[in-house]
């Protein structure tokens, strides 16, 4: 369905630039109605215990091809220009961006649904192994239900 121009996938451990990010999201050709971002960083706390820092491990190839298979997913759903995700690895503080995700489409809705998308599917789908570190030791973190039950609805979901 997509135009699709652009896809990138990076999994690092070094900090990104929301900005830069955003702005090559926009191609130059003026086709770009809209362009849906979404930043999640580590948070001081999760189901009420307090969190120093978070470790993310990945399996380096199997996860970046995860990651470009959920994009072109989306792509495959929506009249997307551009696609990327950034996922960080190592060792993170609260506060600390974990994740940026961008599309670009001529509509918004578009936009907003492969975002939001994107999103949903990395949570559930993406080969990434989060272990939070507080005054308790660590914690691995679990699949929630919430995320499952959020990506399903895309399963069910005709309308595009």
């Amino acid at each position: 369905m997509s135009a699709l121009r652009v896809m990138t996938v990076s999994v690092q451990e070094a900090d990104f630039d929301v900005a830069e990010l955003q702005e090559a999201l926009r191609l130059g050709a003026q086709q770009e109605g809209a362009v849906a971002t979404f930043t999640g960083y580590v948070r001081r706390s999760n189901e009420q215990r307090k969190v120093d820092s978070m470790e993310l491990e990945h399996y380096p190839g199997m996860t970046e091809n995860s990651i470009t298979e959920i994009l072109q997913q989306a792509a495959d759903r929506w009249p997307l220009l551009a696609a990327s995700v950034v996922h960080r690895v190592g060792k993170l503080a609260p506060g600390d961006r974990i994740v940026w995700v961008g599309v670009s489409s001529s509509h918004r809705e578009a936009a907003f649904n492969a975002c939001e998308f994107i999103m949903d599917y990395l949570k559930t789908r993406a080969p990434f192994w989060k272990k939070e570190l507080g005054p308790d030791g660590g914690h691995w973190v679990a699949a929630r239900e919430h995320d499952t039950s959020r990506a399903t609805r895309w399963q069910d979901s005709a309308t595009k």
